[in-house]
């Protein structure tokens, strides 16, 4: 199950990355620099790419918590860092002036 989801997810990841990569650049960072007028009369709002780079998304975030969830067994539980070095400190010898 685990293998299944990790190739499921970096499939997913490379179309992601195709979809973005295809998309029409809009110019300017997150929008600074364009006006209100081509913001609320676009025509690209809703269009294929858009709609579909957010499913995609959504599904390769989905499929990153599962395989989050299902990797979680695997783990054994472990001592402190901190436990063990207080275990493996030598101790400090005495000054003897």
């Amino acid at each position: 199950m685990e293998n299944i989801l990790l190739v499921l997810n970096i499939i997913l990841a490379l179309i992601l990355v195709l979809l973005v990569l295809m998309q029409k650049s809009e110019g300017g960072a997150l929008g600074i620099g364009v006006s209100q007028e081509n913001l609320m009369f676009s025509k690209t709002a809703g269009n294929f790419m858009t709609k579909a780079t957010g499913i995609v998304a959504t599904l390769f975030i989905i499929c990153s918590l599962a395989l989050t969830i299902v990797s979680r067994g695997d783990l054994t539980p472990s001592n402190s860092v901190l436990d063990q070095v207080e275990e493996d400190t030598p101790a400090i010898p005495e000054n003897n002036n």
